[in-house]
């Protein structure tokens, strides 16, 4: 019997992992019995989950993977045995560590180490050295090892780093040339000139600045006036400054945003500024050229003071017309809420673009703070969740200042 990673279009989920699949041959019999099997792996093997089957080999193997992990499918309470069969036993999670990744593709077993981390209270083994080589890093798992950091011990820290650091190099290496190439053509875009050289015409705004010079007899469009952008220059043009709330569930916000204030850095046209906050404001500026210090220099959790970080922010505006505020928050403040509101509206009233991201990742909003998020829109900042895919189509519009692409969320 051969088998393959079972997919959620074959009609079996969990909600958090998906078994495996068998290829059947002519037997009439086989799809029938395929779909017990499916069941039964989805099911658990317990008396009520009606199947009849019975595993073996590799299917057994499989299932004892899940039954460690999901067992009875309940938190475990304090003080009670946990029917799943990890335990907090060093050993025996390296070796399930392995049999996931074995078993399951690349994406399950991310979600799998989520919800062991979650479910069983497996955090504290991730601060040990060997843990860390097991596991399969991802986004969400670098946000664990930052809430970590202060109980992380110096025989954890360089494993730790080159964990957090495969992560940013795979995460530039999906995001960083489109950001780039993206924003460059923003730049460009906003430097309009009248009297371009050729290479330099917008053509598009071109003709239609030029349509009532059409001469129908010619069927052409004679361009009295044409219109072109610049390339960029090397002073800088823009400035960005980077605010993100750095409370626990904002983590994956906080990669993200880490990864993309290096990018932007990096471009000669941007002055960068990346400031984090909890209850205390820390610039992070000079850190800006490896994000891997910049995450090692966030603190995960605490309260949350966006007023006071808003204001730091507006300390550092020179030239407000040329400057996009990223505020990266869940809208929880713990702060002076009329303060914080009034602050956003100086800073649009000086010529700044503001931008309110509710969250930076790939799962939506997060829990937000309603009446805030509404109160930014009265201000003209409407808050949204941002994937990173859609970043830097919302950093370019902002620095056009033509209206932010707020995804529909209906």
């Amino acid at each position: 019997m051969t088998t393959e990673p079972i997919t959620p279009e074959a009609g079996i989920s969990t909600g958090t992992v998906t078994g495996a699949v068998t290829g059947t041959g002519a037997d009439p019999d086989a799809p029938a019995r395929e779909r017990l099997r499916r069941w039964r792996l989805v099911l658990g093997g317990e008396q009520a989950d009606g199947t009849g089957c019975a595993l073996s080999g590799r299917d057994a193997a499989m299932d004892g993977t899940l039954a460690a992990l999901y067992g009875k499918g309940d938190k475990p309470q304090a003080g009670r045995d946990r029917s799943a069969g990890l335990g907090a036993s060093a050993p025996s999670v390296a070796r399930w560590l392995g049999d996931i990744r074995r078993y399951f593709p690349s994406s399950v077993v991310q979600v799998m180490q989520r919800d062991a981390i979650d479910r069983l209270g497996l955090s504290s083994l991730l601060l040990e050295p060997e843990m860390l080589e097991a596991v399969e890093a991802d986004v969400h798992l670098v946000g664990t090892l930052l809430s970590l950091n202060k109980a992380m011990p110096e025989t954890t820290k360089e494993t730790a780093r080159a964990v957090v650091r495969k992560v940013v190099e795979d995460l530039e290496k999906r995001l960083a040339n489109r950001t780039r190439a993206t924003l460059t053509g923003a730049l460009d875009r906003s430097a309009r000139v009248s009297r371009p050289r050729h290479h330099d015409i917008d053509w598009n705004r071109t003709i239609a600045a030029n349509l009532k010079h059409y001469l129908p007899e010619y069927r052409t469009v004679v361009p009295e006036r044409l219109v072109g952008y610049g390339r960029a220059a090397r002073s800088v043009k823009k400035e960005v400054v980077l605010c993100i709330d750095q409370s626990g569930s904002m983590a994956a916000s906080v990669v993200y945003a880490s990864v993309f204030g290096a990018v932007l850095a990096s471009m000669r046209s941007i002055s960068t500024r990346l400031v984090v906050f909890d209850t205390a404001v820390v610039d992070l500026t000079d850190q800006l050229d490896d994000p891997v210090d910049v995450l090692f220099g966030t603190q995960l959790g605490g309260g949350t003071d966006i007023n006071r970080a808003l204001a730091y922010c507006q300390s550092q505006i020179t030239r407000p017309a040329e400057t996009v505020v990223v505020l990266i928050s869940d809208l929880y403040e713990g702060g002076i809420r009329d303060e914080m509101l009034k602050r956003v509206a100086a800073m649009k009233a000086s010529g700044v673009q503001f931008v309110a991201l509710l969250a930076l990742s790939d799962e939506g909003a997060p829990a937000y703070d309603r009446e805030h998020a509404a109160a930014l829109a009265a201000l003209g900042a409407p808050a949204f969740a941002c994937t990173p895919d859609l970043f830097p189509e919302v950093m370019a519009a902002a620095l056009e200042k033509r209206p932010l692409p707020i995804p529909d969320t209906t």
